[in-house]
């Protein structure tokens, strides 16, 4: 099973020659889903599709490339039956890589933990029991050198994607738009109404009456990139700090994998500073 996906300017006619040329090549659509963005003129295209016969996907691969340069398509076809190489960057809180590892364990998210990145010792135990190599990364160099490390680790590991599970450090610049489109951040949906430090006792002190996490695309500007998913609950005046901290653990964990799981299904396309999720 693979997927097409296409991003380019809109046109009459690309619905049909996409399907055009995967009939040709004896290939079967098993899911297609499109939207067209007025204000862009964008149009975006994700084709779940099966080759029928041995030589049909390299078929495709080399007629449709004349097709993409017809539209001026920027595409990539990827194969679904894969799972996705990602490397895990934590600190010291372990609720997002907990939920990770089970779900890399029963299957249930298509990806491979390639290694656990972080600038503590803390979760060394985690993945040590799991089999997955532990790297730790010495922050007390200065950023360049540090994210070096961090870079030449997702290389020697193959990482399509980079998961920061509550990875507290800040990433400069360069190393977002280095790895633009492949680092997913998560962090509780406050920002940027409560900054710093004890955002829950912020929230309680302010009475909120809902908490929530958001995963999004980690970009030169600092929690600002890109949203995925979201997801939030409501809380009332009983919910004191410790208890929304721990709820809000859970959707944090939750809306990770749930980001997770749209990248490895090649479902997210970045449309300027928003996301298309077909």
């Amino acid at each position: 099973m693979n997927v097409l996906r296409i991003t380019c300017i809109d046109k009459p006619g690309i619905v049909a020659a996409v399907a055009t040329t995967l009939s040709n090549n004896q290939c079967n659509i098993e899911e297609s889903s499109q939207f067209y963005d007025p204000f862009s003129g964008k149009f975006f295209m994700r084709v779940v599709f099966r080759a029928l016969a041995d030589g049909c996907l390299n078929g495709f691969k080399t007629r449709f490339d004349e097709v993409a340069k017809t539209f001026a398509m920027d595409y990539q076809i990827c194969d679904l039956t894969a799972p996705v190489p990602t490397l895990i960057m934590v600190s010291k809180a372990d609720h997002c890589l907990h939920n990770l590892l089970y779900h890399a364990r029963t299957k249930t998210l298509p990806i491979v933990i390639t290694g656990i990145c972080s600038n503590h010792d803390d979760l060394r135990p985690l993945a040590d029991a799991a089999q997955i190599p532990f790297y730790k990364i010495n922050i007390n160099k200065n950023k360049e050198m540090h994210e070096d490390e961090i870079a030449k680790i997702v290389a020697q590991t193959h990482s399509d994607l980079i998961l920061l599970a509550r990875y507290m450090q800040i990433l400069s610049d360069d190393f977002c738009s280095k790895f633009s489109g492949r680092v997913i951040n998560i962090h509780h949906s406050f920002l940027p109404g409560f900054k710093g430090a004890k955002p829950y006792h912020q929230a309680y002190d302010r009475g909120v009456k809902i908490i929530g996490a958001t995963a999004h695309f980690a970009t030169q500007e600092l929690d600002e990139g890109p949203i995925i998913c979201q997801d939030v609950e409501p809380v009332n005046h009983s919910h004191f700090p410790d208890k929304m901290q721990q709820m809000g653990r859970d959707i944090e964990s939750r809306v990770l994998a749930q980001a997770t799981a749209l990248f490895c299904e090649r479902r997210i396309f970045v449309n300027g500073t928003r996301t298309v999720i077909l």
